[in-house]
């Protein structure tokens, strides 16, 4: 595509050239810069985009966008944001892929990635050709992609959603963090349903307070846009028991499908009973009364299995179709995963890695235990450190024996990471063991017949990032491993 063709969808700008070279690819990182580059200039965290466009010109970029004027031989296109200005060009040069695919967005602090995995199954039962975006990889038809962040920039996203249209994909789920919303990384994408799970404390090392966390997330709702297409209509799929959603309802102009337990609802789920084995409702709909049988356990997944449902309604399939699929699922890897390897007490892997989370998984833990319940717990590094003590706090009041330990304390010292956690336990009882594979044998060297023990925190993850250095390390495949070893 041709610069001055592209460049027509950005306004306002300003340029130093005026050539017209022939653009064949957009690039905001220079390792990945060829010939014929048009090279975007993001300012971020630690690194600045522009220290680097000389370079991506010598490698054959073939004009630059950037937020300040630059001396180099290729045009330079100045504009006020870089981050939005990238937004709008990939929209354009990939040829606005999210408008030909019925794209569901789901945000919250809990229960993203397991709604997203619902919800493309129910898709997929349907006869649906479906993609995937979200915190544990990106998957296009049957094939998966490695992914860093749940949300990625809106260069690739653009770039994924144009591969998935190509390759048949009609209808893509993906996750939709709050620090995407906030940096504008979903800016172009035409989303005919978003829903959210819920809001509790996360990210404030990012967002600052709580209400700007919860602006941040109702953007999604916002921009769901104000005109009514009847041929495609759009929804907003919120769970009624979490106060947010009164705010999000006012936000969007789309149609609202609310669900629940607590609160009246469109959906809403009734005499439940639950068991080591599943989960049992009643769900109450306009379409009537259903019996609904979970393979999955706790009530974060009866609210993670209504707002699947929520968006299979949107999405027209039927109510005995919905509940066919979300029936058939045994669970989602690291969410509330199951290490079996013949022993006679529990251990259970999950990602709970907020305050919220972690109680709704001891309390799940706690309907079952005949017992005692081990809370391996820790806390991300470079991170809220204000839900530290919350977290040691919950491990203390839900579980008999709570077991502090390193996650992932990326460039903190993990030594004060625990002091953190202590400070909200004084008086307490707990362990500590900074050496995470160390805590985890510790839990099965002790655990008796009927206990319970919960690795929280690290789920799906197979590393363990230390410092600058990122090594192999999966809870699960320690867990068995200290299970066989006994």
């Amino acid at each position: 595509m041709e610069l001055h063709k592209l460049l027509q969808f950005l306004q306002p700008y300003m340029t130093c050239k005026g050539e017209n070279p022939e653009i064949t690819s957009i690039d905001n990182d220079n390792r990945k810069v060829t010939p014929g580059s048009l090279f975007v200039c993001i300012e971020g965290y630690t690194v600045d985009g522009h220290d680097f466009a000389a370079s991506a010109a010598e490698k054959g970029a073939a004009a630059v966008i950037a937020q300040k004027e630059l001396n180099l031989d290729i045009p330079v296109i100045v504009v006020k944001d870089t981050r939005r200005a990238m937004a709008v060009l990939a929209d354009a040069f990939y040829g606005q892929p999210s408008k030909q695919l019925h794209l569901i967005g789901i945000t919250g602090t809990n229960g993203k990635t397991t709604t997203s995995h619902l919800i493309e199954k129910i898709l997929a039962d349907a006869g649906r050709k479906t993609g995937l975006i979200g915190t544990m990889y990106t998957k296009i038809a049957d094939e998966i992609f490695e992914v860093k962040n749940t949300t990625p920039e809106s260069l690739t996203l653009q770039s994924t959603f144009r591969k998935m249209a190509d390759a048949g994909v009609d209808s893509a789920v993906m996750e939709v963090s709050s620090h995407a919303l906030d940096e504008g990384r979903v800016h172009g994408c035409d989303f005919n349903i978003a829903v959210f799970t819920n809001l509790t404390q996360d990210h404030l090392d990012y967002h600052k307070t709580m209400d700007e966390y919860r602006r941040a997330k109702g953007m999604l709702f916002a921009q769901l846009g104000s005109a009514y297409n009847h041929g495609e209509p759009k929804y907003a799929i919120l769970n009624s028991d979490d106060p947010s959603s009164a705010e999000y309802e006012k936000s969007t102009a789309a149609h609202v499908i609310s669900y629940g337990i607590d609160q009246e609802a469109d959906l809403r789920a009734t005499n439940i009973k639950m068991t080591a084995a599943g989960t049992d409702f009643d769900l109450i709909s306009p379409f009537g009364k259903h019996k609904v049988s979970l393979k999955m356990i706790g009530k974060f997944s009866i609210y993670n299995v209504l707002a699947s449902i929520g968006a299979g309604i949107a999405s027209g399939i039927s109510i005995s179709q919905i509940i066919k699929s979300a029936e058939e699922v045994k669970g989602v890897a690291g969410r509330f995963e199951t290490v079996d390897a013949g022993q006679d007490f529990s251990v259970i892997v999950d990602y709970s890695h907020t305050p919220d989370s972690l109680k709704n998984a001891l309390e799940t833990v706690k309907q079952f235990a005949r017992k005692r319940i081990f809370a391996i717990v820790g806390c991300g590094g470079d991170r809220d450190r204000s839900k530290r003590p919350l977290m040691a706090e919950i491990a203390c009041q839900y579980s008999t024996d709570p077991i502090f330990t390193s996650d992932n304390p990326r460039s903190e010292d993990p030594i004060q990471i625990l002091r953190d956690m202590e400070e909200g336990v004084k008086g307490e009882s707990y362990k500590t063991i900074a050496d995470r594979k160390e805590a985890i044998h510790y839990a099965v060297k002790n655990a008796g017949e009927g206990d319970v023990i919960l690795i929280a925190g690290k789920g799906h993850e197979t590393y363990q990032q230390v410092g600058n250095q990122v090594f192999d390390f999966d809870d699960r495949l320690v867990a068995k491993e200290a299970i066989e070893e006994r």
